[in-house]
């Protein structure tokens, strides 16, 4: 395994082209954009003016499509029952943007995501997402469920235990619900379990158990992925009662750099608690072991001088600096947008060479001071941790194959843009800061020239395995070089593209990332989304939208 396969924390399916064939929809108007799926030979990706204006709300303009279409995409029925709109809202450029889960009989299609925009005129300006074909002549969705959802967690559990060698120790009981898999193009009533754990390594595995025979049909370990649900296990020590009142102290981080730190005083002691940041920003101690949250970091004098501080220093200071840039670049309250708390602890395990985000917060470990200093200490790790949560609450990829390369890449993204937003010595190396220590001029993954450590910097020479979830980190490098093209230029593989700067390049991918990928996006629909969103923002004729051609041609991405 690669080094950057063993750092988890700092961390498909066929090539899908696109085809500008309108007729193949039965669209009347030439200016439409079709990306068609090579595997299903159904859109994944539409552009355009896909409709007449209308005063119709937006879900009925879009039903209508879907009927309207009904052969391309290749369903049966009513649209409202084979399609329910998940979210509705309106963005800062006056689209309504509505995000529609496939259902099937009621029971939603996994990963199966649509999204859709109305421009303020009433007229369907784009369709993402590739919805699961013929259902209706699934042989194995006209057999009976068998088994209770007890009995799929059970039937999980078994093979989990094989997997990771002994009993977990949940953080949550096992939660199962009702989904349609499809696999190697059947479908199958299933019940995806989720198990959140972090003994006797950290997990938090999706199952997909057969709900009719019990088999495992698959199953994919979502670490840095937000599914769980409740909080973390309380850990040794308390926090702050209430009354008290908010304080800045300062404090030394991993690196010697000295940093302002807002905290809470209460009973004359002061906490790592901010309470300036949307719900607040957490910052708890593990003391070394395992067991999450821990004790919520508290000192005498406000002073976080003591070696021991420095990761906690670092950990509250850099998240406080992402959650700053997220909400003033982008206008996001938190991860969540609605302002969900930040938690971090640190001092996670003895020597642990790792930082992951397990579903309900961050996790930092101190590295063995060979491998790793404390993860924390590093702002684009931080930064890539709560981008892993920025990406579940919103485009939520599957964090396997593809959609999981472009999981780990937008994380790699934005963690190299707040290092630019903040100006801390920005670079397009990943995890520099805290990586060999011992050891100049090296890093986990470089976005300039992901072949510096092995990774592809074009699809034609992507990883193709089954190690690292598919390649997620390693074929990351692909979207990190396209990225790292757009925003600084360049001539790749033959191709010259001219930069636009990372000011735009943070605004195409986070519309591209919160408004246009799906669950199962594969890196042609990445191409799309991007395109789609620099359309939005600059105009389809505009030098930005050149740019994100010319990028994705460099790295052979159709």
């Amino acid at each position: 395994m690669k080094k950057k396969v063993v750092a988890l924390g700092l961390t498909a399916g066929l090539m899908m082209s696109p085809v500008f064939s309108p007729e193949a929809l039965g669209a009347p108007n030439v200016s439409e954009k079709v990306n068609f799926s090579k595997n299903t030979g159904t859109p994944q990706f539409i552009s355009g003016k896909l409709t007449k204006a209308s005063t119709n709300d937006p879900e009925t303009i879009v039903y209508d499509y879907l009927m309207e279409k009904q052969k391309a995409f290749k369903f049966k029925g009513d649209s409202k029952l084979s399609f329910k709109v998940t979210e509705k809202r309106k963005d800062d450029l006056g689209f309504t943007y509505l995000r529609i889960q496939q259902v099937y009989k009621g029971t939603p299609v996994y990963g199966a995501v649509l999204t859709a925009h109305v421009n303020k005129e009433g007229v369907l300006t784009a369709l993402s997402g590739a919805p699961a074909t013929n259902l209706d002549q699934k042989q194995n969705l006209k057999q009976t469920k068998k088994l209770s959802k007890k009995e799929a967690v059970s039937a999980g559990e078994k093979d989990l235990v094989a997997h990771v060698g002994s009993q977990p120790d949940y953080e949550f009981a096992p939660k199962s619900d009702s989904v349609i898999y499809m696999k190697d193009g059947e479908g199958h009533y299933a019940y995806l379990v989720n198990y959140n754990f972090l003994a006797p390594e950290p997990g938090n595995w999706n199952y997909f158990v057969d709900a009719v025979t019990g088999d495992i049909l698959g199953k994919v370990n979502e670490l840095h992925e937000a599914k769980g649900v409740g909080g973390g296990k309380p850990g040794g020590g308390g926090g702050p009662g209430s009354g008290g009142t908010d304080a800045v102290g300062s404090g030394t981080g991993v690196l010697g750099d000295t940093k302002s730190l807002n905290t809470y005083l209460s009973s004359s002691t002061y906490y790592l608690q901010d309470r300036t940041r949307g719900g607040g920003v957490f910052t708890y101690d593990a003391g070394n072991r395992t067991r999450l949250p821990g004790s919520l970091w508290a000192d005498s004098d406000n002073l976080f001088n003591a070696s021991y501080d420095a990761a906690a220093v670092d950990a509250h200071y850099y998240a406080g600096q992402t959650y700053d840039y997220y909400a003033d670049t982008h206008n996001r309250n938190s991860y969540d947008g609605n302002g969900a708390a930040l938690n971090s602890t640190v001092h996670y395990g003895r020597n642990y060479n790792n930082a992951f985000w397990n579903g309900q917060q961050m996790v930092y470990g101190d590295g063995d001071g060979s491998t790793f200093v404390a993860l924390s200490g590093g702002l684009d790790v931080v930064a890539h941790e709560l981008t892993h949560a920025v990406t579940d609450t919103t485009a939520d990829l599957i964090y396997q194959n593809e959609s999981g390369a472009i999981n780990e890449s937008m994380s790699d993204i934005f963690g190299t843009l707040v290092e630019y937003d903040t100006n801390n010595n920005p670079d397009w190396e990943i995890g520099e800061d805290i990586y060999t220590p011992n050891q100049g001029g090296d890093a986990l993954r470089s976005m300039s020239d992901p072949a510096k450590y092995g990774d592809p910097d074009h699809y034609s020479v992507r990883y193709t395995g089954t190690q690292d979830n598919g390649g997620v980190h390693i074929n990351s490098g692909i979207g990190n070089k396209a990225a790292y093209l757009l925003s600084q230029g360049g001539t790749h593989y033959g191709v010259k593209v001219t930069g636009i700067g990372t000011d735009k390049t943070g605004a195409i991918y986070y519309r591209a990332l919160t408004q246009y990928l799906t669950p199962s996006s594969n890196f042609s629909q990445l191409r799309s989304a991007a395109v789609q969103s620099a359309t939005d923002l600059y105009g389809a004729g505009s030098a930005e939208v050149a740019s994100v051609n010319a990028a994705y041609n460099a790295v052979g991405v159709n």
